[in-house]
């Protein structure tokens, strides 16, 4: 028989974990057990009352995501244009319904970039090539990572991921200060969404993105470049590899981008000088 959780447990569980049973071998022996699992539904981006995109995202810290991907995507330069978010239930998933400017939504109607994601992509559905790969203003401050800092944000950044610990499913995205703490911590199913739920939370805490740096636990791939380099955070720090758009995104940026970030040590692949090591790269801008 499964073991079931009594109400208290069910109760612990994070936002965005649900329970499901599941059949486990180990060995030679296969028992009937519940697992935690993470929570994947459609969430509907919906501005001034017209639809404009559908991610595939874990359903927690929604208001977060609502202001982070309207900043991150450039449909409103500013927190306090999005004047409004209701988290609406939907048969099919949540809507979140954000109420901007005029001109703001007038600008999302030039973009014609209605689309519908996979789990946390923000490319699928894009009309032409110029809509795909956007070119952020590069970051005016070029952020110094102390590496101890950085070791310090590593070691401390498992104990913030409640709904990884429960699951094993979800990213993490984090905010660390110049001194290696972490001052916030959102996850997702989605690298992208959970890198969005970040920057709504920052948005709404008032903290300044020249006051730390990034560190996601996913790869670097372009849209997290992007998307950082648009709210003006100036370093990211990735678990994993970065692309060759990514890297070519940060340097045009002028972010400095980590990979394989682990405490014995990193790939650093631009501006390397900002994290303690001595070269630079041909072309780079100076810090």
């Amino acid at each position: 028989m499964p073991s079931k959780a009594n109400d208290s447990e069910c109760r612990a569980l994070p936002a965005g974990v649900v329970q499901r049973e599941a059949w486990r071998h180990r060995g030679s022996v296969t028992v009937q057990v519940t697992d935690a699992i993470a929570e994947e539904i459609p969430v509907a981006f919906i501005y001034n009352d017209r639809p404009h995109a559908v991610m595939m995202a874990t359903p927690a810290d929604l208001e977060d995501f609502a202001l982070g991907f309207s900043l991150s995507e450039a449909i409103i330069a500013d927190p306090r244009e999005c004047e409004k978010v209701e988290i609406v239930p939907a048969l099919a998933g949540i809507e979140l319904r954000a109420t901007i400017p005029p001109e703001r939504a007038a600008l999302i109607e030039d973009r014609v970039r209605e689309l519908t994601g996979r789990t946390g992509c923000g490319l699928c559905g894009a009309q032409t090539l110029d809509a795909a790969v956007r070119h952020p203003a590069p970051v005016a401050t070029g952020i110094r990572v102390n590496a101890d800092a950085l070791k310090h944000a590593l070691d401390r950044l498992p104990a913030g991921q409640s709904i990884n610990a429960a699951t094993g499913a979800v990213h993490a995205a984090a905010w660390v200060r110049t001194d290696g703490s972490i001052a916030l911590l959102r996850e997702d199913v989605g690298r992208h969404n959970a890198l969005d739920k970040l920057i709504g939370s920052m948005a709404l805490a008032r903290l300044d993105p020249r006051d730390g740096f990034l560190v996601v636990t996913s790869r670097a791939s372009y849209e997290m470049v992007m998307k950082a380099a648009t709210v003006g955070i100036g370093a990211v720090a990735a678990i994993s590899a970065p692309t060759a758009l990514a890297i070519a995104l940060a340097r045009e940026t002028n972010v400095l981008l980590i990979g394989f970030a682990r405490r014995e040590g990193w790939s650093a692949y631009t501006f390397p000088q900002r994290v303690g090591m001595p070269a630079r790269a041909p072309g780079e801008l100076a810090s």
